[in-house]
C-alpha cells in the first residue's frame, strides 16, 4: 500500500521539481554567482541542501504516514459528546454516523471519496502526497510546507543576488538573461504559493481548526448569527494551547515532523467547554 502510494504521479513531479529547483539552484546560480569552491558558495549550498533535505524529509514522512482510521466497531460516548445549550448543535462534538461507512465516526472524522474511508481528524485529501492529510500526519504536512517555503524563499534570495551581481554582464547574452528571469519569475511564484499555504495552516492551527471545519464553521456562524447567537468553534482552547495540540508542547521539536508522541487516538478532543 505505501509503495503503491509513492509510485504516481503526483510523487514523481513533486520529486522531480525538487531536483529541479535543488540543480538550478546550487549547480547554476550558486556556482556561477560565488563557486562552489568558495567559502561563501559553500555555505549557500551547504545551507540550500540541509533545508531541501529537511523538506523532502519532511514530505515523505506526510506520504507514508496512515492519517488515521476509525477503529472497527467504533462507538461514540453520547454522554460526554452532547454539547451545551450555547454549543451549536450541528458542531462536530455531536455523535454522527458516516452514511458510506454504515458506521458511527469520532468527533472531526470526516468520509473521504479518494481513500473510501473515514480519516480522523481530516483537513482535505492532497494530490501531491496521494494521501490523506488527517490526524496523524498533519504536523508532519504542516513542516514540509514549512521547509518549502523556506527553501524556495532562500533559492529565489540567491537568484535575485546572483542577477544584481550580474547586472552588466547580460549585454550580449540574451538567452542567458532569458533563463535568470524566468527562474526568477518561476520561483518567486513557488515562494508565494506555498508561504500563502503555510500561512492558512498557521491560521488554522491558531483555531484549531482543519480546512473542512472552517468551511462548515463559516455557514455555521451565518445561521447563529441569524439567530442571535455568538459562534463559537468549540476546540479552540487558546493559540498557544491550539499549536501544541498539532506541533508538540515542547518548541524544540516543533519543526521535527516525527516528533508526535503528543498525539492521541484522535477518538476525542480537548473542547472550550472542557476549562469551564
Amino acid at each position: 500500500m505505501k509503495l503503491e502510494r509513492i509510485l504516481s504521479v503526483p510523487i514523481f513531479s513533486v520529486v522531480f521539481m525538487v531536483g529541479f529547483v535543488y540543480y538550478v539552484t546550487v549547480f547554476i546560480f550558486i556556482e556561477d554567482c560565488s563557486g562552489l569552491s568558495t567559502s561563501e558558495g559553500s555555505r549557500h549550498a551547504m545551507v540550500f541542501t540541509l533545508l531541501a533535505f529537511l523538506f523532502v524529509f519532511s514530505f515523505f514522512v506526510c506520504v507514508l504516514t496512515d492519517p488515521g482510521g476509525v477503529p472497527p466497531g467504533f462507538v461514540p460516548d453520547v454522554e460526554h459528546s452532547l454539547p451545551s445549550d450555547q454549543e451549536d448543535k450541528t458542531s462536530h462534538v455531536n455523535p454522527r454516523q458516516c452514511d458510506k461507512c454504515s458506521a458511527y465516526k469520532p468527533p472531526r472524522a470526516h468520509h473521504c471519496r479518494v481513500c473510501r474511508r473515514c480519516v480522523l481528524r481530516m483537513d482535505h485529501h492532497c494530490v501531491w502526497i496521494n494521501n490523506c492529510v488527517g490526524h496523524r500526519n498533519y504536523k508532519a504536512f504542516v513542516v514540509s510546507v514549512f521547509y518549502a517555503t523556506i527553501a524556495t524563499t532562500y533559492s529565489w534570495i540567491v537568484i535575485l543576488n546572483c542577477v544584481l551581481q550580474k547586472d552588466q554582464d547580460f549585454s550580449g547574452r540574451i538567452p542567458l538573461k532569458i533563463f535568470y528571469i524566468a527562474c526568477g519569475v518561476m520561483f518567486l511564484g513557488l515562494t508565494l504559493t506555498l508561504g500563502t499555504l503555510l500561512a492558512w495552516h498557521i491560521y488554522l492551527i491558531s483555531h484549531n481548526k482543519t480546512t473542512i471545519e472552517y468551511y462548515d464553521g463559516k455557514r455555521a456562524a451565518w445561521l447563529a448569527k441569524k439567530s442571535g447567537l455568538r459562534p463559537h468553534h468549540p476546540f479552540d482552547v487558546g493559540a498557544f494551547k491550539n499549536f501544541t495540540l498539532v506541533l508538540g508542547p515542547n518548541m524544540l521539536k516543533w519543526l521535527w515532523p516525527t516528533a508526535v508522541s503528543h498525539i492521541k487516538d484522535g477518538l476525542s478532543f480537548p473542547t472550550a467547554r472542557d476549562n469551564l
